[in-house]
């Protein structure tokens, strides 16, 4: 009989120190932190000269110094380290800081980093954003910020497009509005320049009737001003003492009008999606800004139809990590697009008691959830707010039909869910900005803590963890190396299947080759996994377990593969060892060096 069983696996890192013994080789000048990966600017430098030297006891010998090197001495500190003035604020100094590395007589040599008290932001709404720092099931995103802001980062809302408001102004760059029809856009010449929202509302019935025969919408609705929501969730203004916080503060929205009255078209969401990460669309002019993070807090019922997969699929080769709501309809995600396409990253959504929000989509195809609110409960009527304390505030509009006056209100919804993880892929990049999509989708996926509370049906990986993903990028090196094979392969029960990634990389692999795999199975104790190099040899990541009936395989393994030419086609070959459950391999990644 198998055995039920929960496993929560956890990585932690070690700070190690290397101790040098006194007959070893001098040690190299140390500069730590690196300023290459500093997020904020610094003006000074601290150099520690060694002991015994000039300019380690005399202020002159080191103003002579420092100003051989184009600098001058700001002061001596009590450690005796000499504080030196770069002359500006940079985020970046390597020149000089490697010309006090070549010096034999510097010890190290540092930047001198300003600190930022660990205090609430002094927006006057924050108080309400649970989402982002309550403890049960906020997204722990506050303890990032020491670190990244997502200053450089430039996310695409493809949504209702942009309405005016004090707490985005300074974050937006120019965008684009991608509805063709003009009537349905309202603003009576089809696409152009201006990403303006319009305006949304629909009377009873305008939409035309559903399958059974009723009208949609079925009562007149009101203007949601969607757009503007997602976008101060991502990226509003902070520490601006008005309104809330947004999870990227320093990152830029890009806003794209797709939707419209009655919706949007794919066929303008697949370019919108194809402009956004720097494609070709005929008629338009080139981005400027092309985004590193699009998101999409939209979909349908339906297949991923070739039309999304193929934008997907060239956003991400561009570069670009695409975040997508799961939907509200409380059923499978796998009925729904562009939720159920491969690449992106599907967002499910959750309450403040970190249950599944009783709206959400679920499934196997959920990567990750994310807090989405609920400004009613599930049992009260449709359409009222009975708890909206409980919801997402926002940036939003006070307009029922064309814009009014600015202001914040609570949405609940996947939609809302899905800007924290966009959000949190903008930190990630802005960051390390080498980070490839498959390389976020990752970084979110293994550091998520478990869901506080239940999910029915699945809800990927857990409840994301800002702070954990940012942190990891100081103690683990990305999965991926960029060698990334995303195409779907179902796993035939019973059956033995593979997926193939081709490597150009000279050499041998590393003892350490790392290969990230995302497995979804109904009873992942069923498969056994093996990378198979270009000879043939096979090297094993799991076995089977009739113990082991959790859903999903995702991790990374480590093998030691540098007796392997690292040229050629690695395949990751997945057999099914008992009847009974189903899944398909969902990407798969490949560190050789």
């Amino acid at each position: 009989m198998r055995r039920t069983s929960v496993c929560a696996a956890a990585v932690s890192a070690a700070v190690l120190s290397v101790v040098s013994p006194v007959s070893a080789a001098p040690s190299p000048v140390q500069s730590q932190p690196d300023s290459t990966q500093v997020n904020r600017p610094f003006e000074r430098l601290i150099v520690g000269y060694k002991p015994g030297t000039a300019e380690a006891s005399s202020d002159t010998a080191a103003s002579d110094d420092v100003k051989n090197k184009g600098k001058s001495v700001h002061r001596r500190m009590a450690s005796g380290a000499v504080v030196v003035d770069l002359g500006s604020k940079t985020t970046n100094a390597e020149s000089t800081i490697q010309a006090f590395k070549a010096d034999p007589d510097v010890a190290y040599v540092e930047p001198d980093l300003l600190m930022q008290p660990f205090a609430d932001p002094n927006d006057t709404e924050y108080s309400r954003q649970w989402d982002l720092f309550e403890a049960t099931a906020g997204m722990n995103v506050p303890g990032a910020w020491s670190s990244t802001t997502g200053a450089g980062v430039t996310v695409a809302v493809i949504d209702t497009g942009y309405v005016a408001h004090s707490d985005l102004a300074s974050k937006v760059v120019a965008g684009y509005d991608f509805v063709s029809d003009s009537a349905r856009a309202r603003d009576n010449n089809g696409r152009d320049s201006n990403p303006a929202d319009e305006g949304d509302w629909t009377a009873r019935g305008e939409c035309g009737t559903d399958a059974s025969g009723n009208p949609v919408p079925a009562a007149d609705q009101g203007s949601s001003w969607h757009g503007t929501h997602v976008a101060g969730t991502i990226a509003a203004a902070t520490n601006n003492s008005k309104g809330i916080a947004g999870i990227a503060y320093d990152a830029k929205i890009q806003p794209l009008r797709v939707l419209a009255k009655c919706g949007g078209a794919t066929s303008d969401i697949a370019d919108a999606i194809t402009w956004a990460s720097g494609g070709t669309v005929s008629g338009v002019p080139a981005n400027a800004t092309p985004a590193k993070v699009i998101n999409m807090s939209l979909g349908g019922q339906s297949s991923c139809s070739t039309t999304y997969q193929n934008a997907i699929t060239g956003a991400i080769n561009r570069g670009t990590t695409v975040v997508v709501a799961a939907g509200n309809s409380n059923m499978n995600v796998a009925n729904f697009t562009p939720a159920n396409c491969s690449g992106v990253i599907t967002v499910a959504a959750t309450g403040r008691e970190g249950n599944k929000a009783f709206y959400s989509n679920f499934g196997t195809r959920i990567d990750i959830a994310a807090p989405g609110g609920e400004t009613r409960r599930g049992t009260d009527t449709p359409g009222t707010i009975t708890t909206p304390e409980n919801g997402i505030w926002s940036t939003l509009n006070a307009g029922t039909t064309t814009p009014g006056a600015e202001n914040y209100k609570p949405y609940q919804g996947t939609s809302m869910a899905a800007p924290h993880i966009a959000g949190l892929a903008a930190l990630l990049v802005a960051k390390k900005p080498s980070l490839t999509p498959a390389q976020v989708k990752d970084l979110i996926k293994t550091n998520a803590r478990p869901l506080p509370g239940t999910c029915s049906g699945g809800c990927g990986a857990g409840l994301a963890d800002a702070t954990k993903a940012v942190n990891a990028l100081d103690t683990t090196p990305p999965p991926s190396g960029g060698l990334e094979n995303t195409t779907d392969v179902q796993i035939t029960d019973l059956g033995t299947v593979t997926s193939s990634i081709t490597s150009t990389v000279t050499g041998n692999a590393s003892s350490t080759t790392k290969v990230g795999v995302d497995i979804v199975h109904t009873y992942r104790g069923d498969l056994v996994i093996d990378l198979i190099a270009p000879d043939g040899t096979a090297y094993r990541l799991k076995n089977s377990s009739s113990s082991d009936s959790a859903d999903n395989v995702v991790a990374t393994y480590t093998v030691n593969a540098s007796s392997e030419v690292a040229a050629g086609t690695w395949k990751l070959r997945v057999q099914d060892a008992y009847s009974g459950d189903t899944g398909y391999i969902n990407s798969w990644n490949l560190t050789l060096r």
